[in-house]
């Protein structure tokens, strides 16, 4: 095992077993190891390891993204198709500009502006000039024909766009390699938010328009099905044959187990979070879903039991700076007063060090 800097958790040691008993109570020496001594570290040989580490980013400088968020504008005001059809007539005017430049020998300037003055039907006849100078100007007149209807379609789409800013978007067509998550409760919402800081591509589901995430995923401008998730075509339209994982987390334990069975159908190899009250039950679909997609990597967590810790922390008056799940386990991280602890106060570091039940990092 890699201590890094200390060695926070040794993650359990069944983990080759689909059916196995990893992370629960019952499941002995092979089970998950919180704040272990040096002396497991060194016997813990093939375990995963949960360290605290010391990391830089070695990497390229990152972009500004300026450029990045002008184009991403440009992308969400303009279809595709539009913005084609814009470009395909800027590429006629400059043929036609050059077209003019070889035919009459203007200067290019010159000759881009006559382009433009005829394109706007601008009142100025070819007459006496040669017969390549009068077939220009008539293609330059049909292409501003075509310019019309081109730049009214640019004004009523964009007006739509501004419209339906306020309304829930649809997974866009081609979609994939993205998470869905089903439920936009009060933890739904919270890991929708989570997901979108870390730039990962999000289709949402649920059940109600009224609720409370719904506002958070049109901020967010993030695509929303609504619909019950136990009726078919719903998980379909979140396009769950293409996505990358499955978070269901909504309050409801048979709609989160129901969806991931029948995700699980469509997409044997599909990641999948799944949120459970009892975590007895969830330890039994843990192993059950192991058994039956050992290829497949599958969590069920009960979220009461991994925030049990961090109420139990707060109520005797620790102020309570994070938690990190070990599996079925948490690693609790608390500021605590040294004063009045004797295990802590007037020892080291090392010496304040408890295997199995505290380590003090800073």
């Amino acid at each position: 095992a890699d201590p890094g800097l200390c060695t926070l958790a040794l993650l359990s040691a069944t983990s080759s077993d689909p059916a196995g008993a990893d992370g629960s109570e019952d499941s002995g020496e092979q089970r998950p190891r919180l704040l272990p001594d040096e002396a497991a570290v060194r016997a813990a040989t093939g375990r995963g390891t949960v360290v605290l580490e010391q990391v830089s980013y070695a990497g390229p400088p990152l972009a500004s993204g300026r450029g990045a968020g002008v184009v991403s504008s440009l992308n969400s005001l303009f279809s595709r198709r539009l913005r084609w059809s814009l470009a395909g007539l800027v590429g006629c005017v400059f043929a036609l500009a050059v077209a003019l430049w070889v035919v009459t020998g203007v200067r290019p300037l010159g000759a881009l502006y006559l382009t433009l003055l005829d394109l706007f039907a601008i009142d100025d006849p070819a007459l006496g000039e040669s017969l390549g100078r009068q077939i220009l100007q008539l293609l330059s007149g049909l292409v501003g024909l075509l310019l019309l209807p081109v730049l009214l379609a640019a004004v009523l789409e964009a007006l739509g766009t501004f419209r339906s800013a306020s309304a829930l978007r649809r997974p866009p067509r081609g979609l994939g390699g993205h998470v869905v998550l089903l439920g936009l409760g009060k933890i739904g919402t919270r890991v929708l938010t989570r997901l979108r800081e870390l730039g990962i591509p999000v289709v949402c589901v649920e059940s109600g328009p009224e609720a409370r995430g719904l506002a958070t995923a049109r901020r967010l401008r993030v695509p929303v099905v609504l619909g019950d998730v136990t009726q078919e075509g719903v998980l379909e339209a979140a396009k769950i044959h293409r996505a990358d994982a499955l978070l269901a987390v909504t309050s409801s334990d048979t709609t989160n187990l129901e969806a991931v069975l029948y995700a699980r159908s469509v997409r044997p190899d599909l990641r999948v979070v799944l949120r459970l009250y009892d975590d007895d039950f969830a330890t039994a679909v843990y192993r059950t879903l192991r058994a039956a997609h050992p290829r497949a990597l599958t969590r069920s967590r009960s979220v009461s039991h991994l925030a049990a810790p961090a109420f139990a922390g707060a109520m005797f008056g620790r102020q309570i700076l994070g938690a990190i799940p070990v599996e079925r386990r948490v690693l609790l991280f608390a500021s605590v007063e040294v004063e009045g602890h004797p295990q802590l106060e007037g020892r080291t570091v090392a010496e304040a060090f408890r295997a199995g039940y505290w380590r003090v990092l800073a």
